[in-house]
């Protein structure tokens, strides 16, 4: 899971807890997870100097985070910043909220990421991240 975490992110530390918390899934959670969800989340997260980090969440087929660019087509993008990723992972600012001060940016199903909280709050949970 080390090859998700990228230095100077913070959030590539959360996303590397939601990684481990999806491989701790036995299969009826993962599917469950998948059935629920059903899509693919790519965050693009820009750090404090003004670096990209692209990360995926796939809840469509394997279930799985990973480091890069979707391997297929996401339903959403989600471009902000490292800061804002980790308000939203912690509970501190609510998804909507931040899409509408312009600290949130969406390509694609716009509807479909309402369901990142959905899947952050489950694997926090879980996690205690």
């Amino acid at each position: 899971m080390s090859d998700i975490k990228e230095p100077g992110f913070k959030s590539s530390e959360t996303l590397a807890a939601l990684a481990a918390v999806f491989a701790g899934y036995n299969d009826e959670e993962k599917k469950a997870q998948i059935k629920k969800t059903n899509g693919i989340f790519e965050l693009r997260v820009k750090n404090a100097e003004g670096k990209e980090g692209v990360w995926t969440i796939d809840l469509k087929s394997t279930g799985s985070v990973y480091k890069g660019a979707a391997k297929s087509k996401p339903n959403v993008t989600l471009i902000m910043s490292d800061e804002t990723f980790q308000q939203l992972a912690e509970g501190k600012l609510d998804g909507q909220k931040a899409f509408m001060t312009g600290k949130l940016k969406t390509k694609g199903n716009m509807m479909f990421a309402t369901k990142l909280d959905g899947v952050l709050k489950a694997a926090k949970t879980k996690a205690k991240l």
